[in-house]
Parts: C-alpha cells; structure tokens; sequence
C-alpha cells in the first residue's frame, strides 16, 4: 500500500471554498459579522468548531449564536478576521509586526492554541524598543510568561541602549523594579541613577528641564522610592556621589544612609569610593547589606560592570579561563578611559606606577618587563572573520616579557612594541602578534596573518574603550 500526500492542494481548495462567499456550492451555515464595519464572513460551523475550542464549545451550547447562525464580534477588525479564518482553512497566514499583537489578543479569547504559539515565538523574536513596553503590559494581563521573560530578558540586555529611548519612561514601576531586582544591568550606576530620575519627573509629570521647586522633589522622591534602592551608590565616584546628595531628589531615607556612609570614608581619608576600607565602614557597609532588597552597598561583581564584556556567553568564557573562582569575582573595575580620560598618564597613576599606590609587580621602581606565567591575550568577538573567543596564553619561557611597564606608554604585552600596545593617549594600537603570546596553529610569527589576527591590522587600529580591572 502506498500513502500519497498533496497538503498543498488541500491548503488551496479549502482556502477557495472559503474565499467563494457568493457560491451557493459552498454550503456554508454560519456567518460572523463585525459590528465595526458591519463586514460578514460566510463560515462553516464544522471548520470552525474543529479549529477552535471557543466555537466548539458555542455550537454545543446551541445558545442563541447558535440557533440564529450569527455571531457579532465587537472586538476585531475585518482585516484581522478575514486572516483568522483564511487560517482556519488552509492553515497558512502571515505575520508581521503590525498584526501580531491582534492576531494574539483574538486567538487567545477564542481558544485558537496553534495561532498562539505561532504569535508568541513570531513577537519573541522581534521584540524592538518601540514595542517592548507594551509587550511587558500584554504579556502581564494575559498570563504570557514565556513573552514576558523574553521581553525582560531583551530590556536588561540591551538596557545601556533602552535607557537612551524614551520608551524606557514609559516602564510600569513594578516592571522597573522587577527588571532592576533579577538581572544584572551592564550599564554605569551613575547613569542608571540619572536615568531613572528622568523616569521619576516622567511619571511624575515634571519636565525635564525645569528648576525643581521643593514640593516637585518631593514629588519625584515619593515616585522613585520603590527602585531607588536597587542603585549601587557605592559604585559611584566621589564626584558623582556629592553631585547626587547635592541635588536632593533621593528619598530622605536612602539620603540619611549615604550621608553616613560618606562621613565615614571621609574620616578614613580615602580618596576614592570602593577601595580600601577600614573597619567601622565595613562594619556599617555590611550591616546595611542585610537588607537582600537593597542594593545600595553593594558592588557589582567581577566582570559584571563591564561596558564590553556584555554577552552572557564571553561572560562564562572569561570565567572559564580565569578558572579561579576567588580570583574572578574579586576583581574590580579600576579604570574605563571613557569615564576616566584616555590618557595614559592618568592610567599609570590610577594603578599606582607613578604615585606607588597599587603595583602589578613587587619593587617596580623603572621601566622594565612584568614576568607572569599565567598570563594570556584573548579575543571575545572577531566581526571581520567570525571567529570564536579565543585564548592566546603567554609561551613557555616568554613569561618573563609577559607585560611590559613605561610610564609615557599605554599597556604593553610581550615584547616592547610587540604582541599588544597601546600609545600615550590610549586611543591608537599595534600589534605583532607571536613574539611572547602563542598563535593559532599554522600562523607563523612575522607573517601578515600574525600582525593583522588580533584587530584586524599591525598598527594604528582606533581603540573605543579601555577596561582595566584589579583585585
């Protein structure tokens, strides 16, 4: 016996018995009007009853629908009804960003399970910043919990960029503060702080740019209170934390905690947040900390705050090379030259080789080579070639030129001028790459293919941001 399938030929010809409403032929015995433009579809009770468990529950019934051989829909298009049915004849329909949310709003009210699925993985896919925030509030409403995970998810990634957008004003609080309580946020606290102040005079109908009265800051307080603490103030710098307490939009009680906690680093004489700290600051810090839902005193961990190491998946790689859990999550961002100047005078003097308050190497007194046997390169993302992350591990016995230190220079790895540097400005690099770092296999040192693997040319490639982070 031979099975022989022509589905394509059943899409078409119910699809036609359907279209032909003016043929007699076509039995239908049921019509569903749309009370908007009082525009009716000629049906068939048999094709919708089996389509839909809405329709097969109505016929059961036999309600007045029923008897009469009419339904009157007030909440649907004719556009919108006319694709639903075309599917429930032939089985196809197209998607797009205009009529997903339509299509899912009618399939879920009439019990279409299929088109469900098929508009929950279609809007999943193509979430944007211009919809996301209402996807957030559909999803909520109508108990869509894989959207709505996917809708969060794609918020807390691409969160550096939404903030910039005026859709991140318009988030619901609970939505925020979900956001800010269950992912980690890749984006500079303090710009997160100006961020949801914004969102404070939004929700509170303050424009943006007007001088606040006191009654307005309150206003604004009362409104942020309930995110606030999701902040890291301690990752704030000495200038941005006073700036904050200066402005007086934070809620008296957030304010109160900060006060203390700079009267205490003040006493300890420290020159920045988030180094060093004695013990009756730890003592407060670690207290406050108790509290799971604030964030106040609480650093970013490790790689976290990174501005360039923001995918989930070279997160785990770095994790992975490191392979010292201690080591990794102790580490602290010490310097971003966005933030801090691409300068590499103010580089070297952020790490100690010109004022000696932090060394990479013990008795580093001069210019010299840095011997570190476990030290590596690496690449994360390679768009020219589409090349994995890739570890590049110091060679055996070119340990002792691992890093190269001079003060009027930015960070050198191998050799002088080799491997890896950057000039004074931190802005320009070069690289020939091999001399003290292993390359790939069947890449020889000196070639062209060494000098461009790394970024893409031998020398004077542009560098966007350096991180630099210490234990």
């Amino acid at each position: 016996m031979t099975n022989y399938l022509n589905l394509e030929k059943l899409s078409n010809d119910l699809k036609n018995l359907f279209q032909n409403q003016k043929e007699k032929e076509s039995y239908f015995d049921f019509k569903i009007i749309c009370e908007q433009n009082q525009i009716s579809f000629k049906t068939h009770k048999s094709i919708l009853s089996s389509r839909s468990d809405y329709f097969k529950s109505l016929f059961k019934s036999k309600m007045k629908e029923y008897q009469e051989n009419k339904l009157i829909l007030k909440d649907v298009s004719s556009s919108i009804l006319s694709s639903i049915l075309n599917y429930f004849y032939s089985g196809k329909i197209e998607i797009n960003l205009e009529n997903a949310v339509q299509i899912l709003i009618f399939s879920s009210k009439y019990l279409i399970d299929d088109l469900i699925g098929i508009c929950l993985n279609f809007i999943k896919n193509h979430l944007q910043f211009e919809t996301v925030v209402d996807i957030l509030k559909l999803s909520e409403s109508m108990n869509f919990n894989q959207l709505l995970d996917s809708s969060y998810k794609f918020i807390s990634k691409n969160f550096d960029k939404f903030i910039e957008t005026p859709f991140f004003l318009e988030l619901e609080e609970n939505h925020l503060n979900y956001i800010l309580s269950n992912y980690e946020i890749l984006t500079d606290e303090f710009e997160l702080f100006e961020s949801i102040i914004k969102w404070g005079k939004h929700k509170s109908n303050i424009n943006q740019e007007k001088e606040l009265n006191k009654e307005e800051k309150e206003k604004i307080q009362d409104q942020i209170s309930n995110v606030i603490e999701k902040i890291r103030f301690i990752d704030f710098t000495k200038k941005e934390f006073e700036k904050t307490l200066k402005e007086e939009l934070i809620p008296k009680q957030i304010s109160e905690k900060l006060i203390q906690f700079q009267k205490l680093q003040n006493q300890e004489n420290e020159k920045e947040l988030n180094q060093f700290i004695g013990k009756e600051l730890k003592e407060f810090i670690e207290k406050e900390n108790e509290n799971e839902n604030s964030f106040i005193f609480k650093p970013k961990i490790g790689l976290s705050c990174s501005t360039i190491i923001q995918e989930k998946e070279h997160f785990n790689k770095l994790k992975e090379w490191i392979n010292d859990n201690e080591f990794f999550y102790r580490m602290r961002l010490g310097f971003s030259a966005k933030k801090d100047g691409f300068n590499c005078f103010k580089w070297h003097k952020k790490f100690g080789f010109i004022n000696n308050e932090i060394y990479w190497s013990k008795n580093l007194e001069e210019a010299g080579y840095i011997s570190d046997e476990n030290a590596f390169l690496f690449s994360l993302r390679n768009d020219k070639n589409d090349r994995k992350p890739e570890k590049f591990p110091v060679k055996y016995m070119k340990n002792r030129t691992a890093l190269y230190y001079q003060d009027d220079i930015g960070p050198t790895f191998g050799k002088f001028s080799s491997d890896l540097f950057l000039d004074e400005k931190l802005k320009t690099g070069w690289t020939s790459f091999g001399r003290s770092y292993k390359l790939p296999y069947g890449i020889k040192y000196g070639t062209k293919e060494a000098e461009d693997y790394l970024a893409g040319s031998y020398d004077q490639w542009e560098v966007e941001e350096l991180e630099t982070f210490f234990i």
